[in-house]
């Protein structure tokens, strides 16, 4: 009887112990910890050329540098556009050097033919003019004979003037507007050759930055709208840590502050550096039973890049801060 009561005594001693122990862990303040995540920079390579996919590059998990082609688009319109474009530019040149040039030797040496024709004939009628005026003063033609004869001469003289004319156009060749105008028209020629070939450029995408590629979202022979993301690449030399921060914690991280956060994928400990703390505290709240306070908390995004490039970091690992 005497060791039944000891081990009960021993017993309640126990279970007092026990109770007395779980009603401090009860009411003692537990240990917080912040949970976020990695984010990295992503960029969507599209194109402006609506076309067929006609080569695709890269595979997901391909390393790309700067500058890498990573699919190419087929646009038959757009070719038959650039021929288009390359046939007016053509014809625009040729214009132009017609103006510049002016007349050809041979036109040149028809008017001038032309005008030691009418000259030659003004010469004529000039003569046979003055003959019949010696003949009219005479007495023997007729007044008729005489005005005809002047008339013949006033329009040979016109003439020759006319023909000299036309000969001083052909040497002078093509007015400065007019050679103004042809080489407007050759300019707007080379600039639409210029903007088919730009277009026609954006049908051969490349890498902008150096990354991983994460989504192949088309394949070859597949029809591209114009603007649709192809291929994604993220950029991890470019990541931060996302945290979403209680606004009554918000006072510990400070701008350019340096923090040690535990990435448990790596199981390493590492120094970030607060970069940005939102200005303006998002919907999502605390309620005051969640958060121990008399009134609901807010929350604030804060953001902290590593101090050094972390290899094997990724996309959606997790960081944790204990507080």
């Amino acid at each position: 009887m005497r060791a039944n009561r000891i081990l009960a005594a021993a017993a309640l001693i126990v279970l007092i112990i026990v109770l007395a122990y779980g009603v401090k862990l009860a009411y003692s303040p537990k240990a917080e910890t912040l949970q976020g995540q990695i984010e990295a920079r992503e960029y969507n390579i599209s194109s402006k050329v609506p076309g067929r996919i006609e080569q695709v590059m890269v595979r997901r998990g391909d390393q790309v540098n700067a500058g890498d082609l990573l699919y190419s688009i087929s646009s038959p319109e757009l070719d038959a556009k650039l021929m288009q474009a390359e046939g007016g530019r053509l014809a625009a040149d040729a214009l132009k050097q017609e103006a510049d040039a002016g007349a050809r030797k041979q036109q040149i040496m028809a008017a001038k033919e032309q005008w030691m024709k009418a000259k030659a004939a003004n010469a004529l009628a000039k003569t046979t003019f003055e003959r019949i005026e010696n003949l009219y003063k005479g007495g023997v033609l007729a007044r008729q004979k005489r005005d005809e004869a002047y008339t013949q001469w006033q329009a040979a003289n016109y003439t020759q003037q006319a023909a000299f004319a036309m000969y001083q156009m052909a040497q002078e060749g093509a007015r400065s507007e007019t050679k103004v105008a042809a080489a407007g028209k050759a300019q707007m020629a080379q600039g639409a050759v210029n903007e088919v070939t730009a277009v026609l450029k954006d049908s051969q995408m490349r890498s902008n930055v150096a990354g991983e590629v994460t989504e192949v979202l088309l394949h070859q022979g597949e029809l591209a709208p114009s603007g649709f993301p192809v291929v994604s690449v993220t950029d991890m030399n470019d990541a931060w840590a996302v945290l979403q921060v209680r606004e009554d914690l918000l006072h510990r991280f400070k701008k350019g502050e340096v923090i040690k956060l535990t990435v448990p994928a790596l199981d390493q400990k590492l120094d970030f550096k607060v970069t940005y703390i939102s200005v303006m505290g998002n919907f999502a709240t605390w309620r005051a039973t969640e958060s121990g306070h008399d009134f609901d908390m807010r929350t604030f995004e804060v953001e902290l890049t590593p101090v050094k490039p972390i290899a094997g970091l990724r996309v959606g690992m997790s960081v944790l801060l204990p507080l």
